[in-house]
């Protein structure tokens, strides 16, 4: 981490003059240290947040391999986008209330050695597969490869009417996460210059509302893959996470309103986790429902943001509730942790294969092992590597 809990919280109690003078080659920033005074409290790991991650792959893997098991199985991949949002807004305030502002180049780079390495990895095994193998399961890989090495994979699943099934489709995640990721620091930034930090959580708030009175604009039984797919359309689901990461740095550890949000919180975050397991339980997501359909498309994603929102938020301040220990068990939090992203990266790859070699008895089961076996071939060896160089560059 960049800074000791016991340093992050000396520093974000003590008065302004205190930092100032402990600080004198530093530049002035008393702005933002007044104005998010918790942001450095609110920036270590938690890990039932991780363990989230476990259940939230784990949902999306029995999904591809048998939607009927869980209809609704793709809002784990909502529950990603509010985690995500959440994390890298909460770090970026903590650096800008540590230093006054952002190093963008920095964070890019950090993003970059988190994430390309092993989706380079997979690109290149399913180009290897494409051209030594006449396995049907890869047809299409040179054009999928180039889509989501490019993070453009949900650009065209958006403009394209039909299915695209090609097999790295399911990249359209990080398509949209890192074009948010690309946009938001550079925005978050502007907003935290240019404006009082009341101020910066009002329109943290107001552009949650945007994409979904965009949503209401687009509307229409033919736009379904554009509104899925749509980094403009779903930011909603990223921003919500943003927007608790904003509260939290706002509020100092003696602020009653942050007494009364962590009740709150606590009590609503199993009934949270409840509602998105019976959604994704009995909740056709996909598809063309009528008028199911056109709610969930429009108002439902942002519900589904809420709802994520109350959970990472209940998550984050009752450490000590039992969902909390329940998700932080050491096999959901290492896993999370260390391989939810590999597991996500290999397990539509692993299911075609086995698709192609008309593995039907067990696929489910021959999906967990391969996919396991592959993710932890990919943090050993690709992204524990470059992990540590980006830990480096941090320091």
């Amino acid at each position: 981490m960049a800074s000791t809990p016991d340093a992050a919280a000396v520093e974000a109690t003590e008065p302004t003059t205190a930092v100032t003078g402990r600080r004198r080659t530093a530049p002035a920033a008393p702005g933002p240290r007044r104005g998010f005074p918790s942001a450095t409290l609110h920036n270590s790991r938690v890990d039932a947040l991780d363990g989230l991650r476990t259940l939230a792959v784990a949902l999306v893997l029995v999904y591809h391999v048998d939607h009927t098991l869980v209809p609704g199985g793709s809002i784990a991949v909502d529950v990603f986008f509010t985690l995500s949002g959440f994390v890298i807004t909460r770090q970026l305030l903590a650096e800008y209330s540590r230093t006054g502002s952002l190093t963008l180049l920095s964070f890019y780079r950090r993003r970059w050695l988190r994430l390309v390495p092993a989706l380079l990895a997979l690109c290149t095994v399913c180009m290897v597969l494409a051209t030594t193998t006449s396995l049907w399961g890869f047809d299409g890989s040179w054009r999928a490869v180039g889509l989501a090495a490019t993070f453009l994979t949900n650009v065209f699943r958006a403009a394209d009417s039909g299915t695209y099934g090609g097999p790295l489709a399911h990249t359209w995640s990080l398509g949209v996460e890192e074009q948010f990721y690309l946009l938001w620091p550079l925005l978050l930034l502007g907003l935290l210059r240019r404006l009082r930090p009341r101020t910066v959580l009002t329109c943290t708030a107001a552009l949650c509302v945007l994409p979904f009175l965009w949503r209401c604009l687009l509307w229409h039984p033919d736009a379904l893959h554009r509104i899925y797919n749509g980094t403009d359309t779903r930011a909603d689901e990223l921003l919500a996470g943003a927007l608790v990461a904003v509260v939290l740095a706002r509020l100092r550890a003696d602020d009653p309103r942050l007494a009364l949000l962590r009740v709150w919180a606590g009590r609503l975050a199993f009934p949270a986790l409840t509602l998105l397991a019976l959604a994704a339980w009995k909740v056709p997501v996909t598809g063309n429902a009528g008028i199911w359909t056109a709610l969930w498309y429009t108002v439902g994603i942002l519900g589904v943001a809420a709802v994520s929102a109350t959970l990472v938020a209940g998550l984050e301040l009752r450490p000590d509730g039992w969902l909390n220990r329940l998700l932080a068990l050491a096999p959901l939090t290492w896993t999370g942790r260390n391989l939810s992203y590999g597991i996500y990266l290999w397990h539509y790859p692993v299911l075609r294969l086995l698709a192609s070699l008309n593995v039907n008895e067990g696929r489910l089961t021959g999906t967990v092992v391969l996919t396991v076996a592959m993710a932890l071939l990919s943090y050993y060896f690709v992204e524990r590597p470059f992990l540590r160089r980006a830990h480096r560059h941090r320091v």
